[in-house]
């Protein structure tokens, strides 16, 4: 416990009248309901449905995590768009194409179309989205489609083989499925077209693939999805209602799938952002990491903080080993 508190930290201690860090931590432990209960507020959680209590009576590991609560995860992801929306969300650096950058407002503009999109093609609250591409902004838009939706997201990164993909989504069970033509690495080009034509072929439940044109071999299904209509307002899902599912690497049998729920993740990484890591509207957070990694899921989270994020996709010593301490640098403001 030696490491100095931020500052985010420093303010909920003294909201309760704290002058040690330490008296802050045991509070935190000994008494959960009030702790948690205290954080949400803190951290400004968007309750739709206030819960009934932090945790639930029963012991773990089948306890409830804030029940009765109801939010959403997007509408805390999105929330700076209608505060400062010309400042930069999202800037996407990859080695297949141009670099991008994303407003607030245009990051919200495209995913209330691409929600839009995903409900024309029938996709609500009891629907499975899953993703076979790369750490771009198309990935990005499309899970926060989702979880506005209410749908549950899993993605695996296009560098999977179809067999590997396969014994994770096969089990996930989805009824869409986003993926990509191919990608560079470096300077070679992988095409994924046979890929995601064999994984397909062997997910029954999908009922509507989306190619997204990324190494310009196949076919642009992505711009039919976020077309014209819009879907402004998030949906509000209950305290056990899942957001993505994540898998174990599969190194004894099947990868395990893990289930999160909306409400959990979005107060947990809240904590993780804003009092583990005092990220704050001010900061850029860049952590490299492909689709198929709980680290994606981390980074896009620091949105519910009010950070912008840097997207990388491709081969990090491609030219040589300065290539993301160079991405650092030129996003750094």
């Amino acid at each position: 416990m030696s490491r100095q508190p931020t500052s985010a930290i420093v303010r909920l201690a003294r909201r309760q009248g704290f002058e040690q860090f330490a008296d802050l931590h045991a509070w935190s432990t000994e008494d959960l309901n009030r702790f948690w209960a205290d954080a949400t507020e803190f951290l400004g959680v968007r309750w739709h449905g206030y819960p009934t209590a932090a945790l639930g009576d029963v012991a773990m590991p089948s306890s409830a995590w804030f029940p009765g609560g109801t939010l959403n995860y997007a509408e805390h992801a999105l929330a700076r768009a209608a505060d400062t929306p010309n400042d930069i969300a999202v800037i996407e650096h990859s080695q297949t194409r141009s670099p991008r950058r994303l407003t607030w407002a245009q990051l919200a503009d495209q995913v209330a179309r691409c929600a839009a999109g995903l409900r024309a093609v029938g996709v609500t609250a009891d629907d499975r989205i899953a993703c076979y591409a790369p750490n771009i902004v198309e990935t990005l838009v499309t899970f926060l489609a989702s979880a506005s939706l209410g749908a549950v997201w899993s993605s695996c990164a296009p560098e999977f083989g179809p067999n590997a993909v396969v014994d994770r989504f096969a089990q996930f069970e989805p009824t869409v499925f986003l993926h990509v033509d191919g990608y560079r690495y470096g300077a070679k080009e992988v095409d994924r077209r046979g890929e995601s034509a064999d994984i397909l072929s062997r997910l029954p439940t999908v009922r509507r693939s989306v190619a997204v044109q990324y190494l310009g071999t196949g076919p642009d299904e992505w711009s039919a999805l976020v077309g014209e209509e819009r879907i402004d307002g998030f949906v509000p899902v209950a305290y056990d209602h899942p957001i993505y599912v994540l898998y174990s690497s599969g190194t004894t049998g099947l990868p395990k799938p893990i289930v999160h729920s909306h409400v959990g993740i979005t107060v947990e990484h809240l904590v993780c952002h804003v009092l583990h890591s005092d990220h704050t509207p001010s900061d850029r957070l860049f952590w490299f990491t492909t689709t198929g990694w709980m680290m994606w899921n981390f980074l896009v989270s620091a949105l519910l903080a009010g950070s912008s994020i840097v997207l990388f996709d491709g081969d990090p010593a491609s030219p040589d080993l300065n290539t993301l301490w160079d991405v650092a640098e030129r996003t750094d403001r």
